[in-house]
């Protein structure tokens, strides 16, 4: 294929010029941070960092072609993290890419609440797990920010896993250094913690179990382009209520945790106290131990799993995630 760059970006030679006609392309289509998405582009392309775009001019006809390339398939909606290969969570970059789901900001809060609880217990106690662990993101700042940790990170996909792998092992020096570790384990996370699955021999340990998981459901298909066309299916949707997985994850933490071990987990938006049974809190507070989950759990059948139950919002004032304590 051959480039007309003038044609292409009207033959504007400053990174002033080649900004604004990209902010003004991604705009047009409805990108939702077109500034910024329109520097991060060129800036990729240039081998360079935003903040030092303004000392590249002029932009060179190489450099040109590659703004252009990659420009284009933002206008389709390819993710900007697809495209420059990265994304940035709480103090780590993290590579991603399809096959993987992209964490967002809301998710550091997350991560927060489980790295809180962490650094609450002795060194010989920080064991925590990470249900749904994609790109590895919650358990590796767990690693690095909760010295001494023992974390696993429980991933079903084998293309998130690949991800996963490489994550942790482009962070492995500062989660060495940190005295801790990242043990990667492909398993469901509904099941991991029963006879016969990778972590049977944890049962009652665990001082925090976190998760993001799939909790979209079936027939509310987003609206984004980046959500709908690249996330992987089956990092979203979570059956018919979108509560099929997160049933599933709050089983296996109460299996897992020590007594007065924390979960959190994260939900949308409309699955918090006001969905009453059909969000999150809803659902956790009417949860009652069967014969096995009480047999692995060491507590009566019919009993009730959680206790101090508590949604908290994001930065935007909406309901994000739960945090439950294991009934001791």
């Amino acid at each position: 294929m051959s480039w007309d760059i003038d044609r292409t970006i009207g033959g504007r030679a400053t990174v002033r010029d080649v900004l604004f006609d990209a902010e003004h392309r991604l705009t047009a289509v409805g990108v939702p941070s077109p500034n910024v998405d329109a520097a991060e582009i060129v800036a990729f392309a240039m081998g360079t960092t935003r903040n030092r775009l303004f000392l590249q001019d002029p932009v060179d006809a190489e450099h040109r072609v590659r703004i252009e390339k990659m420009l284009t398939k933002r206008l389709s909606r390819v993710p900007l993290q697809h495209l420059i290969g990265t994304v940035g969570f709480r103090r780590i970059e993290l590579a991603v890419g399809p096959g993987v789901f992209i964490p967002r900001p809301e998710t550091e809060l997350v991560a927060e609440a489980a790295l809180r609880e962490l650094n609450l217990q002795t060194e010989d106690e920080r064991l925590g797990v990470d249900l749904c662990t994609g790109s590895g993101a919650i358990a590796i700042s767990m690693a690095i920010e909760a010295p001494g940790s023992t974390v696993y990170a429980v991933e079903l996909s084998d293309e998130a896993l690949t991800w996963t792998g490489m994550n942790v092992t482009s962070h492995a020096e500062r989660i060495a250094g940190a005295g801790s570790r990242v043990e990667i384990l492909k398993d469901d996370a509904t099941q991991v913690g029963d006879p016969g699955h990778e972590l049977s021999s944890l049962v009652g340990r665990a001082a925090v179990v976190v998760s993001n998981p799939p909790y979209v459901p079936l027939d509310m298909i987003p609206r984004e382009p980046e959500v709908r066309d690249h996330e992987p299916k089956l990092a979203l949707y979570g059956g018919d209520d979108g509560l099929d997985v997160v049933r599933g994850i709050l089983r296996t933490a109460a299996i897992l945790l020590k007594p007065g071990g924390l979960l959190v987990i994260e939900h949308s938006d409309m699955q918090g106290n006001e969905a009453g049974l059909r969000g999150v809190p809803g659902v956790t507070r009417a949860m009652v131990a069967d014969y096995e989950v009480a047999s692995m759990a060491n507590v009566p059948s019919g009993q009730r799993l959680w206790t101090s139950i508590n949604d908290r919002i994001d930065l935007t004032g909406r309901p994000r995630f739960m945090l439950a304590r294991r009934i001791a």
